[in-house]
């Protein structure tokens, strides 16, 4: 863009989001089974954009100048905290900050020189992120293949003098169960090692389904052992991104998660969080959607969503050449293909207008399609359905992706750092992944069959490129 010579007004502004937000996937309706979440009430979410709108300007890096976000965030998060088992809590922008801080907080807190961390193969990849920025090695620790829980007693074996934390999830968002969180917490606490419980998925959600008569198994804090916990409101509190709460057992250990530095002659530097400046747009969004809603709104939610899931899970099993991985404990479902490529199936059901996320194999786990169940999927669960009933045969006629023989051989011996982004642009071209401008969308079945039989290293290499070639 060259910045213009004059100013835009509102009207030209709003209207030239429009042109570029044309082929977003929607963010209403539930036929985007992952990245939003959505209530199906307008009213809500008008209510959280005003507020949004309201704290916009407010900026969180001193709470002493604006004492609102104070006691908004004390609201918010006391509201997680009676929810969620207690504790002293920080408002964070998502999940990938609260459990950064959550490992910051532990590697301060045990001063070990070699830091690690203990946690399940199906933990989320924040956590390993979080390990690359703090200086932290990561211990993966494989799950069962029939339940995909992680065995207490592979944490057990996995840590040892230097492990500063052990990670469960409730639930591991691949396949949406929920860890033995009692037995997780039991063997790190026996070792004198804190315990997180990754809940930023289901921390909003679990105690809602349990409430409207699911068997949702204990996992928060308080449970023995537990010392902290991530929860985020922007996924089934239904606020608008980013919003997070990080909770501590101790608040000694929440004081571990802050930031001040006092070595130069400007304001005073004290951080809650990773970031300094941010709005407190966020903030406001979640606590009016808290509000808005209220535990019955919120409880009704849980009714519709429990519903919509268990329609989906036995649908999906009445669909020949389909399997529901695992017994879900909540309202994530992953299906595999048994005579179906998943990834072909991906790219007929968003032809149809309808958004499955590709999930890769890993550590023994099939490659699959994830469904987030939100709130408003029970209104269109038998339209989801028939389309994926209908992509799964137009799969099985098609057949998986074909790969050029020697593509995979190729690309996993390639140097690709000694490429630049116009050359690796081009080798995507020419096996039908064409990413240059103007190329359009391109089907992602070539690009996920060519991701699945790669090496996780080197996936991440290929990841790498693709997201530097995209914003070229």
């Amino acid at each position: 863009m060259n910045l213009p010579e004059t100013g835009a007004t509102v009207e030209e502004l709003l209207a030239e989001v429009a042109r570029l937000k044309e082929h977003d996937l929607p963010v209403r309706g539930g036929q985007v089974t992952a990245y939003v979440y959505d209530t199906g009430r307008g009213e809500v979410h008008e209510a959280a954009a005003r507020a949004y709108f309201e704290m916009l300007e407010v900026n969180c890096l001193d709470p002493t100048a604006f004492p609102s976000i104070v006691e908004m965030e004390k609201q918010v998060v006391g509201a997680v905290a009676d929810l969620l088992g207690g504790g002293h809590g920080i408002f964070t922008s998502g999940g990938t900050e609260s459990i950064m801080l959550a490992v910051k907080a532990a590697r301060d807190a045990a001063g070990r020189e070699r830091p690690n961390l203990v946690l399940p193969v199906t933990a989320h990849p924040a956590f390993h992120k979080a390990a690359h920025y703090l200086g932290v090695t990561v211990r993966p620790v494989p799950v069962d293949l029939g339940t995909y829980r992680v065995p207490a007693l592979g944490i057990k074996e996995a840590i040892d003098e230097d492990t500063v934390l052990v990670v469960a999830s409730a639930p591991s968002y691949p396949q949406g169960v929920v860890d033995p969180i009692e037995e997780v917490a039991a063997v790190a606490a026996a070792a004198n090692v804190p315990c997180h419980v990754d809940a930023c998925v289901g921390g909003w959600l679990l105690p809602w389904l349990r409430e409207a008569g699911a068997d949702v198994p204990p996992f928060d804090l308080s449970v023995p052992g537990v010392t902290s916990l991530s929860c985020d409101l922007h996924k089934f509190g239904y606020a608008p991104k980013g919003a997070s709460v990080l909770l501590f057992a101790d608040p000694a250990m929440r004081r571990k998660a802050y930031f001040a530095s006092a070595a130069w002659p400007g304001y005073t530097i004290i951080n809650a969080t990773v970031q300094s400046s941010r709005s407190a747009g966020p903030l406001g969004g979640a606590w009016a959607t808290l509000r808005a809603l209220g535990r019955e709104g919120y409880l009704e939610l849980g009714r519709s969503t429990l519903r919509a899931a268990a329609r989906l899970r036995a649908g999906i099993a009445e669909i020949p050449g389909l399997e529901v991985l695992g017994e879900p404990d909540s309202s994530l479902i992953a299906f595999r293909g048994t005579d179906v490529d998943v990834f072909t199936l991906a790219d007929e059901a968003r032809a149809r207008g309808w958004f499955l996320q590709p999930q890769l194999s890993y550590a023994g786990i099939p490659a699959n399609l994830h469904i987030t169940v939100t709130g408003v999927t029970l209104a269109g669960v038998e339209a989801m359905l028939q389309v994926i009933a209908e992509s799964a045969e137009a799969a099985r006629s098609r057949g998986p992706a074909e790969l050029p023989e020697g593509l995979v051989d190729l690309i996993a011996g390639l140097d690709l750092e000694s490429l630049d982004d116009a050359t690796f642009a081009e080798l995507a071209a020419s096996v039908g992944v064409d990413l240059r401008p103007g190329a359009g969308q391109p089907e992602m079945a070539v690009v996920n069959a060519v991701l699945d039989a790669l090496p996780a290293a080197t996936r991440e290499a290929v990841l790498v490129r693709f997201l530097s070639v995209i914003y070229q």
